[in-house]
C-alpha cells in the first residue's frame, strides 16, 4: 500500500466493445463495494486492464498498455483479464510486468481473486509470491459448487517463466462450462450521470455467442450465448433511472439472441407481446417489457445481426419515440462468395432487403455496419461486390477492418491469403466512401430540428466554449456555450463541421 494514501486503489482500463465497457463497470463495482477507490492507472496500487483480442492490432494494444503502466507506475501490480486474457494466458503471464492472469471464466470473480493475493487483505499491499500464496481458482471450487454453477479447474499450465510458478499466476477456464451471465452488467458511475462524462450507461443483457464465423475468435473466448435474466435487467433499468439517467445503451456479444436460452417466462416480470408463434423470450419482447415497466427515456439498442432485425424488431424501433432511431447492422462482405466462406448467416440480397426497410421506415435512423477487407481469397470482383452494395446502401457510417488472422480459427488455415499491402489499400476505399456518405447525411439534416442529449464534455477554443452532445440518430453535436449535462433538447442543426453537427441553440431564459 503506498504511504500517502490509506485507501487502496484501482484503476480499469477498457479495451473493445461496448460488452467489454460493460464488464469494465462491473469490475469498478467490484472494487468499490469492497472498499477500494478509483484512481488514474499512474497512481492506482492495481491496474486492471479489460482486453480485446478480435484482430492483431488489440493484442498488440494490449501489450503497449502492459509497458506503459509499468513504466508510468512500476509499484502497481497489473492484472490482465478480458478476451485476450481468455485465449492466451500464459502469454501474457510471461510479459514483464504481470502479476496476475485472469480469464473471462472468472472475471465475476476477478477482485475477490485479486484481493486474496494479498498477504493480510486489502489492509496489506505486499503481494504475495507465486511460492507463498500457492493459490489456484479450485480455492473457489466450494463456493461455485453451492451456487449449482459448473466449475472446470484450471489447466494444468505448469511452465515456469523467470523462476515464478505460472499456473499459480494464472485463473482461466473453461469458457463453455458457464451457462448462464455472471457478471454485473451496468456501466455505472459511483457518483450519478453528473460526476463525469459518463451520461450514457451500458446494460449488457447478452453474452457469448453460437455462431461460428470462420474468422471470429469471440465465441471461444466469451462461451455460449447467455442471457440475463428479465428481472435483473428490470431491476438493473429501474435503478439506472432511480439514478437520473436518461439515456441507455442495450449491448451484447450477439444481442439479437438474447432470451433463446431463457425459460418461456421468468419469474417476476411479463413479458410483452413475442413475435407470433414464439414461445421463448425474444429481444423485441424485452425491449416492449423494458418500455412497459420502467420509466426509462430513451433506449438505444446496440449492434444486432442481420438476421435479428426482423418485421417485429424494425416496426417497434421505428414506433417508439424512446427507442433511439439507430441501427448497427453488422455487413462484413457484400460478396455471396465470400459471405459463405465466412460462415455468414445470409446472403447479400438479404442484407439489402434488411437495409432498405430501416430506412424505409426511419428516413432520419442512423444505419452503420462492420465491414472486412481483405478476408482470405478474396479477390478484386469479390471487393467490388462490397463496395458497390455499400455504394448502393443508405449507410451513415461504416467500422471498416483489415481481416487479421486469429490463431485456431478456420480463416487463418485457408489458401490465398490476401497480401496485407492490398488490403489495407480496400480498407482505404471503403473508409473513403463512407466518409463520403456520412457527409452527405449530415448535411441533409441542416435547417432541421433533431432532440440530443448532452454529454459532460465541453471544449474551448477561439470562439468560446462549445458542450458536445449526442443527437437520437447517433451524431455528435456541439452547441454554443456551456450547458447542464444530461439533458434531452430539440435542437436545430445550423452547420455541419469536422464530422459533427454545429448548433447556435440557447436554452429559454
Amino acid at each position: 500500500m503506498r504511504y500517502d494514501n490509506p485507501v487502496p486503489t484501482y484503476h480499469v482500463e477498457n479495451f473493445g466493445c461496448r460488452a467489454t465497457q460493460a464488464d469494465g463497470a462491473a469490475l469498478e463495482r467490484q472494487f468499490e463495494t469492497r472498499g477500494l477507490t478509483r484512481a488514474a492507472s499512474n497512481h492506482a496500487d492495481l491496474v486492471i486492464l479489460n482486453t480485446c483480442t478480435v484482430t492483431n492490432s488489440a493484442d498488440q494494444d494490449a501489450r503497449a498498455a502492459i509497458r506503459r503502466v509499468q513504466r508510468q507506475n512500476p509499484l502497481a501490480k497489473i492484472i490482465v483479464t478480458g478476451c485476450y486474457a481468455q485465449r492466451a494466458p500464459a502469454e501474457i503471464a510471461a510479459l514483464p510486468g504481470v502479476t496476475c492472469v485472469i480469464g473471462n471464466s472468472h472475471k465475476h470473480q476477478l477482485a475477490e481473486i485479486a484481493l486474496d493475493n494479498f498477504a493480510d487483505g486489502p489492509g496489506d499491499f505486499e503481494w504475495r509470491s507465486a511460492s507463498s500464496a500457492a493459490i489456484s481458482v479450485t480455492h473457489f471450487q466450494p463456493a461455485l459448487a453451492a451456487e449449482g454453477k459448473a466449475f472446470i479447474p484450471v489447466a494444468n499450465l505448469t511452465a515456469d517463466t523467470g523462476g515464478r510458478n505460472l499456473e499459480a499466476r494464472l485463473h482461466v477456464s473453461d469458457i463453455f462450462a458457464h451457462t448462464e451471465l455472471l457478471a454485473a452488467p451496468v456501466f455505472e458511475s459511483a457518483n450519478g450521470p453528473d460526476s463525469n462524462d459518463r451520461t450514457r450507461p451500458n446494460l449488457k443483457v447478452q453474452d457469448g455467442c453460437d455462431n461460428r464465423c470462420s474468422f471470429c475468435v469471440i465465441p471461444s473466448v466469451r462461451g455460449q450465448s447467455r442471457s440475463l435474466q428479465l428481472p435483473e435487467i428490470i431491476r438493473e433499468v429501474t435503478a439506472l433511472v432511480a439514478a437520473g439517467y436518461r439515456e441507455l445503451v442495450i449491448s451484447g456479444i450477439n444481442l439479437g439472441r438474447w432470451g433463446r436460452d431463457l425459460e418461456t417466462r421468468s419469474p417476476g416480470a411479463t413479458f410483452r407481446k413475442p413475435e407470433a408463434g414464439s414461445r421463448t423470450p425474444n429481444f423485441p419482447s424485452l425491449l416492449r417489457t423494458i418500455l412497459a415497466e420502467t420509466r426509462v427515456e430513451k433506449l438505444r439498442v446496440s449492434s444486432v445481426e442481420p438476421m435479428d432485425w426482423t418485421d417485429d424488431l424494425i416496426s417497434l424501433v421505428a414506433s417508439s419515440p424512446r427507442i433511439a432511431k439507430h441501427a448497427h447492422v453488422p455487413l462484413q462482405s457484400g460478396s455471396d462468395a465470400v459471405l459463405r466462406r465466412m460462415h455468414r448467416k445470409y446472403r447479400p440480397w438479404h442484407y439489402r432487403e434488411k437495409i432498405e426497410k430501416i430506412r424505409a421506415t426511419m428516413p432520419t435512423a442512423a444505419i452503420g455496419a462492420d465491414v472486412m477487407a481483405g478476408f482470405p481469397g478474396e479477390t478484386d470482383a469479390e471487393f467490388e461486390a462490397t463496395r458497390r452494395l455499400i455504394e448502393d446502401l443508405p449507410f451513415t457510417y461504416l467500422h471498416v477492418f483489415t481481416y487479421s488472422a486469429r490463431p485456431g480459427t478456420p480463416a487463418a488455415a485457408m489458401p490465398n491469403q490476401v497480401p496485407v499491402h492490398i488490403a489495407r489499400e480496400r480498407n482505404k476505399i471503403l473508409r473513403d466512401l463512407a466518409a463520403e456518405k456520412k457527409l452527405a447525411f449530415m448535411r441533409s439534416f441542416i435547417g432541421k430540428k433533431l432532440e440530443a442529449i448532452t454529454l459532460n464534455v465541453v471544449h474551448s477554443d477561439a470562439d468560446g466554449e462549445r458542450t458536445e452532445a449526442l443527437t437520437d440518430n447517433f451524431q455528435k453535436l456541439y452547441l454554443s456555450g456551456r450547458h447542464e449535462p444530461n439533458r434531452w433538447l430539440p435542437i436545430q442543426v445550423d452547420d455541419v463541421s469536422d464530422g459533427a453537427f454545429v448548433s447556435r441553440f440557447k436554452p429559454p431564459a
